[in-house]
Formats: structure tokens, sequence, C-alpha cells
């Protein structure tokens, strides 16, 4: 009986999943796709944990030298036997990845690529004892793979080397090998990500861009290379002078199907691992995505669920991009937004499209300068998607899941919280409000904080799936206050609680039960909270913990408004 295969969570080494037993989804076929339509600079620009990675590795071992054959087997691409005789394991190949070339200043990030394109270098050691090689050329070699670590640190490639590194040994390896060079590139524009952030952009800039110009530019020894990234950087002129240069961007049908999961290949997976019942809800949490005319599923997220549910058949699915990533692009969109896009992120978290232009050729230095670029930047890194192409660059965007609601949810809670706590008297007032049993202040202060905060109605949901919204703002609020102690949904008589607070040094408890209404509803709401109140007999918890006075606080909302009644 064949071993259950792992999930390959965080692993993007072709040959490890092929030969470790991991589970593999097979996009061998863009081999193929690749050798019927390559330009001399081939560039995929996808949103992260969309397999960029895997496929410039499984590029890589199909063309390299020394190719295992049997990694294939099985696979689409054995299916197209010329073209595997041609071109399989035929080439010098040379495959870097730059996402790890950061650093909080320029000479560390540029130690960093020397030390990538060093360690690299380092699998052609045959170079150096080769008769094919002059003494120069072989010096020339030892310059590359002088990373300047350790004891030899005094001697580290200079930025001339380092510049001219891969259009070096190209050269190298092509005069070895009597045979064009592939050159590989992952996450091509991470570097100037990262220099952006950290104030060394120029620097960055000019140091990529001189080494792509070398090495990518009438190099009459490259066969042809491929580049992956979030970005396609064609206006900062890193491809300067490439007018063969080919962009293949999420809403190109080239190429479409082998970035993320198609439906078959999630329900091929689920079945395998005997979870076909939670098709549904894999669909709805981490599918949407559409990439040229293909709907796709993030491949991260679903290996992860489907890697959790193999442990908990039970689990609850979960946003795992919030764990990837700081969110950060999201969070300074949202403290930027003016009041009508404000709105426009209220009508995309509640499951409607926008119609916007999105510019897939902004440059890391314009990224946050207009407000109107942060739509083509949520769309590029896969916070936005496309639902159709209106005209030309505009495009109809929408949430693409679950998940990703989700997380644009807990941004927007998280930039309330921070912007209510600037004015803490108000939030002080607002407290002290409900220890007083005022409830005019309570309504009129919580109805000034909805309409201020971005609206998620939550229209196909559950009632109490609604009625969430308006109880985490308002946990968010009292727990200002220090000194006080805030519970949510705990149990307390015969049920769980909305919210429970203890004022210790007045001795005074307050119970909070929020419902959601329908339009003219407000009376109503508020007396059905109240009725819940006591009959579930929620104070019986502030009671037993001492508390002297209980105040009982039934509130309805609806959209940005409020009404709060107070009980007997």
């Amino acid at each position: 009986m064949e071993k259950i295969r792992k999930l390959p969570i965080g692993i993007d080494n072709f040959e490890e999943i092929l030969t470790e037993g991991f589970y593999y989804v097979d996009k061998t076929g863009m081999i193929e796709a690749l050798l019927n339509h390559w330009g001399k600079v081939n560039l995929f620009t996808r949103p992260r944990r969309f397999g960029k990675s895997l496929n410039m590795s499984m590029l890589e071992k199909f063309f390299g030298y020394g190719c295992d054959k049997r990694l294939f087997e099985g696979l689409e691409i054995a299916k197209e036997k010329e073209l595997c005789q041609e071109y399989m394991g035929k080439f010098p190949v040379i495959a870097i990845s730059l996402k790890d070339v950061s650093g909080g200043d320029f000479e560390m990030a540029r130690e960093l690529l020397r030390s990538v394109i060093g360690n690299m270098a380092m699998k052609f050691q045959y170079l150096q004892e080769s008769d094919k090689l002059s003494a120069v050329e072989v010096a020339r070699y030892r310059q590359i793979v002088n990373t300047g670590t350790g004891s030899r640190k005094g001697f580290a490639m200079s930025q001339d080397v380092l510049v001219d590194s891969l259009y070096t040994l190209t050269g190298l390896l092509k005069k070895y090998h009597r045979k064009d060079v592939i050159v590989i590139i992952d996450e091509y524009d991470v570097p100037l990500d990262k220099a952006q952030q950290a104030g060394y952009y120029d620097e960055m800039l000019d140091l990529i861009r001189s080494m792509f110009s070398r090495a990518l530019k009438g190099n009459e020894s490259l066969y042809f290379a491929v580049m992956s990234g979030c970005l396609r950087l064609v206006k900062e002129s890193i491809f300067t002078g490439l007018n063969n240069l080919k962009v293949f961007a999420a809403t190109d049908v080239r190429f479409h199907e082998y970035f993320g999961f198609t439906d078959e290949e999630v329900k091929s997976m689920l079945e395998y691992y005997g979870l076909s019942h939670k098709f549904d809800a894999v669909k709805e949490w981490y599918d949407g995505y559409r990439f040229g005319k293909t709907d796709v599923y993030c491949p991260w997220d679903v290996a992860s669920y489907v890697d959790l549910l193999c442990a908990d058949p039970g689990a609850a699915p979960k946003a795992f991009w919030i764990n990837t990533s700081g969110n950060e692009i999201i969070r300074r969109f949202i403290r930027m937004a003016k009041i009508s896009t404000k709105r426009e992120i209220e009508r995309l978290i509640n499951g409607e499209t926008i119609i916007k232009k999105i510019n897939q050729e902004l440059t890391y230095r314009e990224l946050y300068s207009r407000m109107d670029n942060f739509w083509s930047v949520l769309f590029m890194t896969g916070y936005l998607t496309s639902r159709g192409e209106v005209d030309g660059e505009l495009y109809q965007l929408a949430l693409p899941n679950l998940e990703i609601r989700k997380i644009f949810i807990e941004q927007i809670q998280d930039w309330f919280e921070e912007e209510v706590r600037k004015d803490s008297p108000k939030l002080d007032a607002f407290c002290d409000a409900f220890l007083k049993a005022d409830k005019d202040a309570v309504e009129a202060l919580f109805n000034e904080y909805l309409r201020k905060t971005i609206s998620i109605r939550d229209t196909n949901a559950r009632k109490d799936k609604k009625e969430n919204f308006y109880h985490g703002i308002l946990l968010g609020l009292l727990s200002h206050r220090e000194d006080w102690d805030v519970v949510s949904n705990v149990e307390s008589g015969d049920g769980y609680s909305d919210i429970l607070v203890e004022e210790e040094k007045e001795g005074i408890g307050i119970v909070i039960e929020v419902k959601y209404v329908e339009e003219g509803k407000w009376d109503a709401g508020c007396r059905q909270a109240l009725e819940q109140i006591e009959r579930m007999g929620y104070e019986s918890r502030l009671c037993r913990d001492g508390m002297d006075k209980v105040i009982k606080y039934g509130i309805a909302c609806r959209k940005k408004q409020c009404r709060v009644r107070i009980g007997e």
C-alpha cells in the first residue's frame, strides 16, 4: 500500500518534493508552453504564494545538465517525447533567488547579493580546473566565488565584479560546454522592494539595473532567461534596450493555469486525502483569483488547510496569509483612504465589485505616491482580483475570497482602534457614560464612532455574524479602560453573554447584549436584547463576583447606526 504523501508546506524545491514523498500538483505542462512561446527574456508576475519559486525550480531541474529524468516520469511533460529528447538536461543553467536580498542599508543588501551570486557560482567549481579556460578566465571565475565571508573577507568581490558576475559566468559556461546558457532569476524585484522600505532605493536600482543589463542585453552566451516577481518594473529601465522582453502578467491568458490550483486540481487533492466533503469550504475561502481567463486557488492556502485537516478533521478554515506577511500594504492603504475610498472598501467587503484602472508598470517609487496606485498594488499582490475587463486598463475588482476578506476586516479593526485611541478624553467619556447609565451619551458617542469606521455589513451572513462586527467594535472601545475587567462571550447564567464589565472601585457591573436589526426595528431589537439578558441570567457572574450594582444594556445596530436601551 502506497504511503500517504506529505503536504509540501513551505517547500519550493522541485526535486525535494518529487523525491521525498510530497504531494505534487503537476505543472510541468508549463515547460512545453514556455518552449512554444519564449522570448529572450521572459518575466512572470504573480502574487506571492502562487507557486512561482516552485515553477522556477522545476525549470532549472528540467533544462540543467545532470537532470534526473526519473523526476519527470509520469508527469505531463513526459508525454512530449521529442521535446524531452531535445531539451531535457541539455543546458548549463544559472539559477538564483533574490528573495533574501534585503538589509537595513545598502552595504548589507549588497553583501547578501554577493553571497547569493557567489554561492550559486560554487556549483560550477569544475571551471577552475578546466583546461578549456585560460588562466585569466579562471581568475575571473575565482573572483565571483569569493563572497568575502570568513577569513577571506578582505578579498571580497568588488562591485564591478558583482555587476559583471552573471554576464561573466554565462560566458565561461558557454566556452566550457559549447552551449548557450539558460538564466533563471526568482523574486527578481524583492531587493528593490526592501530597498524602498529601508531608504537606499536609488543605489540598489543602479546595481540591479547594471547587473541585468550586462547579463540579459545583447549577451551572445544567453539562450534565454526566465524571471519571476510580483511587479513588472519595465518603467524602472531595469530591462533597458530589451525590445524582446516578454511579460506574462496575471491578466495574460498565456500560462494562466500554471500558477495557482484549478478546481480539478483541488478536487483531486481533496479526494486523495479523503476530504472531498471539504470542497465547498476550500472554495469559499481560498478560490476566487482570476489569472487570464482561469479561476484559481492560492496553492499555499489549500495545501496548508489540507495539512491542518489531516491532523484535525474538524478544523475550520484559517487565513494563512496573515501568518506569512505583515499585510502592511492594507494598513497603509486604509490609513491613507479618504471618505470616498473607505466607501469603496465597504463595497468590496460586502461582496460588491468596483471599477478601477490597473497600472501594471508601477515602480516601487510610485507605489504609495498616489491613492489611485493602491488599487494596482492590491491587485498585483493578490489582495484584489479581476472579475472582468471593462475597457482597456479598467477592471472590475473584487476581494477574491473569505480569507482576504478576513484580513481586510482585521486590518480595519486595528486601524479603527488606533484612530479612536488618539482621542482619549472622548473615549473616557464614552466609557464613563456606561458607568453613569447615561444611555443618551452612550448612543450618541457610539453612533459617532460607527460613522467614522468602515462598515462591514455581512449582507449574506447569518444574523449572529452581522452582530459580531458591532460586538467587536464595542469590545475594543471598552477595553480602553485598563482598570476595568472587560470580557467577551463568557459563560454566565444559562448562556454566554456578549460583553461583561466589572468596575471594582465602585462595584459596578455592566452587561451588554448586541442585536443586529432590520430597518425600523430599533425598539424591538433593544427589547429582545434586554429580554435575553434577563432570561439567560447573564448578570449572575457579576453578582457572584461581588458587584453591588448591575446595569443592563440592550443595543440594536444597523449599518452605521445604533439605539441603546437600559433594563430595569
